[in-house]
């Protein structure tokens, strides 16, 4: 049997909103969201919170969930989810197969979105790594650098991930594909490792997009789509209005 973890990476420090992993969401602060709906996905046998700070880690012990402390070195979270899967194993022994990585700032991620990203690895397991992505309805959205932009080839392969607003909607048309990536991202466990070994890229620094780094050593990323309304937390603003979109939750009323 294939054997699936997700971890979360998570921490204080980030530059556009310090402190977001804690800030709450109708009394449940976002990391536990998080935590709480992704653990409901039936294909993993754990989930993880990887945090190099104590008051994360001592939240989601606080909740019965598992959270593993990590270096504060980290500049990546791949980086920070692989020491934590290390340490996963090296407690249970063994190995895992794959490892989804859903960021910490996903607070309305559900357990559907993680089967539909992890599902290409189980049907084909070439298939190194995946990334959710979903249609923007607003240009306001679509031109917004805290959205990472993502256009895909004929095969939902990722050509190229961008901060900018792509494709150019310059010429008029109003059929233009307005795709962001959502952080569900579930690497094959080598290749995670791999992945972290490869030397940083130009465009990867260029756009701030880790993703950036697999396309430009030659391989590629496959791309999922979800039709299930998501907003990730990047800025104040934006958990305004992530609260907003969770007041009649469903799956919130079950934690």
């Amino acid at each position: 049997m294939t054997e699936i973890i997700a971890i979360i990476p998570a921490r204080m420090g980030s530059t556009r909103f310090p402190g977001k992993p804690m800030a709450e969401i109708h009394g449940v602060p976002m990391v536990g969201h998080v935590y709480f709906r992704t653990r409901m996905c039936t294909l993993l046998r754990e989930t993880y919170v990887a945090t190099c700070d104590q008051v994360i880690y001592d939240y989601i012990s606080s909740v019965g969930g598992e959270a593993i402390m990590t270096l504060d070195s980290h500049e990546r979270c791949s980086d920070r989810t692989a020491e934590a899967m290390l340490k996963v194993e090296s407690a249970m022994d063994r190995k895992v197969d794959i490892v989804v990585m859903v960021q910490g700032d996903e607070p309305m991620v559900t357990p559907e979105m993680i089967e539909a990203a992890v599902n290409p690895m189980l049907v084909d397991p070439s298939v190194q790594v995946v990334n959710l992505m979903a249609r923007m309805t607003t240009v306001e959205e679509f031109e917004d650098p805290n959205e990472v932009k993502v256009v895909v080839d004929l095969q939902d392969r990722a050509l190229y991930f961008s901060r900018e607003p792509i494709p150019s909607r310059r010429k008029g048309f109003k059929d233009v594909p307005m795709l962001k990536q959502v952080c569900i991202i579930p690497f094959q466990r080598d290749y995670l490792l791999k992945f972290n070994n490869l030397p940083e890229t130009p465009l990867e620094r260029i756009e701030s997009v880790d993703m950036m780094r697999v396309i430009e050593h030659g391989e590629w990323v496959h791309m999922v789509m979800t039709d299930t309304e998501t907003l990730s937390v990047d800025t104040p603003a934006e958990l305004e209005r992530v609260i907003a979109l969770m007041a009649n939750d469903s799956l919130r009323q079950i934690y």
